[in-house]
């Protein structure tokens, strides 16, 4: 029977991070894979996460099982931290998940279950795991656009044209804040543009917000998802805890359903946690202890949200450095863009030679479409970037 597996192609972001690996040059700059990284590159655990794994070994009793929805006060602590107080809590169904993507995974498995003729509109482009998920599940696709990669920005006219063809129950993605893979947001305005769009062809929001907290500030990058919900009958809300508070490999995430009405939030619920029971039956528990430990504790909270501002403001700064360092030794303006955007990733613009380039001849490590984390580029490494991009331009 394994004779039938076919050979895969490797995963484009992983697969260069082993090409990274296995590089000996020195200087060489890994700006594939999402992860925060220091001045000395590397991804230090959060100090408030260190004494919250504490408090956690001295208060725990058991190892038995969680509720199939997963841990209670986590799920109540991540629903106030996105939503805020924007939707009546009665109307939201919770499950903890593995990670963000585990989140993304358990709504599309709600949405095949609930409508299987629905069609999933994904920006383009998008994160990958987006469309290699609901391919993978048989959900129908179609793509709206989103950037425009002359202007590196915004394509909102183009957006809202490709919607006006959503259809009533169809599912609009959305990135709640610090867009995968580009950086460029939608602005408040365009926001509620959005809204009342979705409001008038009767599709349903699904926001994922896996950077909460790493582009303006947590009450910030979520405003705009938050106002959109008190305006929607239902929304489905994927939040990950990776970024914001680097549990990147213990897998913490949570999904969550807005019902139109508190009535029907029993019926969601349980679904949703006989998705679970269906899929993994329960979601890791250590991270998602820690982050309802930290959310719950005063002190905790301060430190948790002052190492997140010093983080976000590491990637502000490298932001603008990187466009300056950039403007000065290409002799272009072609990438100011870059401190305009917000979050994590950013993409330059960049072919797939001048990518290949970039590998080759300078041991700079970007994905294929010119993607790059900006955190990789703190303690200085924007300056040896910039200088590679540079030569690589110039032929």
């Amino acid at each position: 029977m394994l004779e039938n597996f076919q050979p895969v192609p490797p995963d484009p972001i992983l697969g260069l991070g082993q090409l990274y690996a296995a590089d000996p040059r020195e200087g060489k700059i890994d700006l594939g894979v999402g992860v925060f990284k220091d001045a000395d590159g590397n991804t230090p655990i959060m100090a408030a996460v260190k004494k919250a794994e504490v408090v956690l070994h001295d208060m725990q009793t058991t190892k038995t099982y969680k509720p199939l929805g997963g841990d209670e006060a986590f799920r109540d602590a991540m629903r106030e931290m996105v939503l805020g107080d924007s939707v009546a809590a009665d109307r939201v169904a919770t499950i903890q998940t593995p990670g963000g993507s585990g989140a993304i995974r358990q709504l599309y498995e709600a949405i095949r279950k609930i409508n299987s003729d629905a069609t999933l509109w994904l920006s383009d482009p998008t994160w990958p795991s987006h469309v290699a998920m609901a391919n993978h599940m048989g959900i129908k696709i179609r793509t709206y656009r989103y950037f425009d990669s002359a202007g590196s920005n915004v394509d909102f006219g183009g957006m809202m044209e490709d919607l006006q063809a959503m259809q009533p129950q169809d599912v609009l993605m959305l990135h709640g804040c610090c867009h995968n893979p580009t950086g460029a947001n939608l602005d408040a305005g365009q926001w509620n543009d959005v809204t009342d769009l979705v409001l008038k062809t009767g599709a349903i929001p699904f926001i994922d917000i896996a950077y909460q907290g790493f582009g303006d500030g947590l009450e910030e990058d979520a405003a705009n998802l938050r106002s959109m919900a008190a305006r929607v009958p239902e929304m489905l809300v994927a939040a990950s805890c990776s970024k914001n508070f680097g549990l990147y490999r213990d897998r913490v995430g949570c999904a969550m359903a807005v019902c139109d009405t508190a009535d029907k939030h029993a019926v969601v619920a349980r679904n949703m946690a006989v998705l679970n029971r269906m899929n993994y039956s329960f979601a890791p528990d250590h991270g998602a202890a820690v982050v309802s430990i930290i959310l719950a504790d005063k002190g905790l909270r301060a430190m948790w949200e002052e190492e997140l501002t010093q983080m976000r403001e590491t990637m502000l700064t490298i932001r603008k450095d990187l466009a300056d360092e950039l403007r000065r030794q290409c002799n272009t303006d072609r990438f100011d863009f870059i401190a305009d955007h917000r979050g994590m990733f950013s993409r330059l613009g960049l072919s797939k030679d001048e990518v290949e380039a970039l590998r080759e001849e300078h041991g700079m490590y970007v994905v294929g479409d010119s993607r790059i984390n900006i955190a990789g580029l703190s303690g200085g490494r924007h300056v040896p970037f910039a200088a590679a991009v540079a030569k690589v331009l110039a032929g």
